[in-house]
């Protein structure tokens, strides 16, 4: 037999080798579609007093067959696991995705998934599959769970606005600018943390100052734009507006994303700061000066400012 997957159990939870309903897939997002499929796998095992497990792809499956090609996540592995524990699950592993394992056959695949995460019940979607060529599906998984004493179930699609809800989807909606159609098949605020850098002050000098951050290349960033955002600053939820973009204004061209935090004062230089997207105001724009450029941002902020109910006019 080939050798089998290599599955890291999260260490919070442990691994539970026995009795386990698993629900496997690359959960990236864990948007409304991933959390009607963990949830019912989270439903069954408290009806019938067994561990639930969720076991997520890492990296994604496309990134190790497509010859390597990067892809853009819409969350990293270690945010996969928080959202998967709020919908319920007591066990997350991760299945660390190669060649080889893609090279599994569908019935050395569940052979080893059901030895070592001990399902006796697996869920899936209705076109899953798994193993060699994709091989197993549905049907041919339930005929292997036979033989191994593991029933397969699925989840019918979830939909929004007739859109089939996916990961994929998700990513072509913020890559065009869609944040609030994002945001439902997400059924969260997409979001991007990192460090706060130093940058070159001129926000400060307009009279806006900003919370600069660099933009991770592993993951989705909206389309440029002026954003509506909620920054999460340690245990503050802070109100602000965002312009995610290269600033044409400047003549720049590396990505950025600057946060202005309404009636906010302090140093953030070195924190760590996760923006959460919430309304797209506006595309980036080219303005001929800097006077046409304050005015602009003096509208964007009485719009964030309006939006989230904040009285008073910006000082």
């Amino acid at each position: 037999m080939a050798a089998s997957p290599n599955i890291t159990f999260d260490p919070s939870t442990g691994a539970s080798p026995t009795s386990t309903v698993v629900t496997i897939g690359v959960f990236d997002g864990v948007h409304i579609g991933h959390r009607a499929l963990i949830g019912a796998a989270v439903a069954e095992a408290q009806e019938r007093g067994l561990r639930s497990l969720a076991l997520t792809f890492s990296p994604h499956p496309r990134e190790v067959l497509a010859k390597g090609e990067p892809l853009q996540y819409l969350s990293s592995v270690q945010e996969r696991r928080a959202l998967i524990h709020g919908i319920g699950a007591d066990v997350v592993a991760t299945l660390h995705f190669t060649r080889e394992v893609a090279g599994l056959s569908a019935e050395e695949f569940m052979a080893s998934l059901a030895q070592q995460t001990g399902a006796v019940s697996l869920w899936v979607g209705p076109d899953f599959a798994l193993g060699r060529g994709r091989q197993g599906s549905v049907p041919v998984l339930r005929e292997i769970g036979k033989r191994l004493g593991v029933t397969v179930q699925t989840v019918a699609p979830v939909r929004f606005d007739s859109t089939v809800v996916s990961s994929s989807a998700i990513r072509y909606l913020l890559l065009e600018g869609f944040i609030t159609e994002a945001n439902a098949m997400l059924g969260r605020a997409y979001d991007l943390e990192g460090t706060v850098e130093e940058g070159d002050k001129r926000g400060r000098v307009l009279g806006f100052p900003t919370a600069n951050m660099a933009l991770m290349p592993s993951r989705v960033v909206p389309a440029n734009g002026v954003y509506l955002v909620r920054a999460h600053l340690a245990r503050q939820a802070l109100p602000g507006v965002a312009n995610l973009g290269t600033r044409p204004s400047f003549g720049d061209h590396r990505p950025n994303l600057e946060v202005h935090l309404l009636d906010f004062a302090g140093d953030l230089y070195g924190r760590h700061l996760r923006v959460e997207f919430l309304e797209r105001l506006r595309p980036e724009m080219r303005f001929t000066d800097v006077q046409e450029l304050v005015a602009q941002m003096s509208r964007d902020v009485d719009a964030a400012r309006a939006h989230f109910g904040l009285s008073g006019a910006r000082e």
